[in-house]
């Protein structure tokens, strides 16, 4: 892999990353306009069906084997309520720890459930050891985390002063 294709990979994930505060922003908005949280997940979620399926279309891609359904193990199905947490979850606690505090424990799951995956080689992941540079990495990043998280002044106290 060229190092152009490298770092062009690289930056979509910064890309999908970034979207992340904004997708869960702007739906906690939602959700206090629909009057709960869930009406709010469930109409990103129909969003995302008609973002989706004219790209299908474009594409031209063709249809799954429908044969696959009745073959594929349970937990291949769950990555959907695995979304259903993270957008509900997004709405109730960005409000109340605001962006970067939710961003940042969200991370911090991030990292501490990926290295798992990585360890056991889960779900069909090449397996990736848990180093001591790997450890140090993930706790420097927590660390991070804490920092983001502990060290933001309140609004009430930014006011005040």
């Amino acid at each position: 892999m060229s190092t152009l294709h490298w770092l062009g990979l690289l930056l979509l994930a910064v890309i999908a990353g970034a979207v992340v505060p904004f997708q869960s922003a702007i739906n906690a908005n939602l959700g206090r306009g629909l009057g709960h949280p869930l009406w709010a997940t469930l109409a990103s979620l129909m969003v995302s069906i008609l973002v989706l399926l004219p790209v299908l279309l474009a594409l031209r891609l063709p249809l799954p084997d429908l044969g696959f359904i009745t073959k594929a193990p349970l937990w291949m199905w769950t990555g959907g309520a695995f979304g259903v947490c993270f957008i509900s979850l997004a709405l109730v606690l960005m409000p109340k720890l605001g962006a970067s505090g939710f961003i940042a424990l969200a991370l911090a799951g991030q990292i501490l459930a990926s290295l798992l995956l990585d360890h056991f080689g889960l779900f069909g992941l090449a397996e990736r050891q848990l180093t001591a540079p790997r450890m140090l990495g993930a706790l420097m990043l927590l660390g991070g985390v804490l920092l983001i998280q502990f060290s933001a002044a309140p609004a009430k106290a930014l006011a005040a002063a």
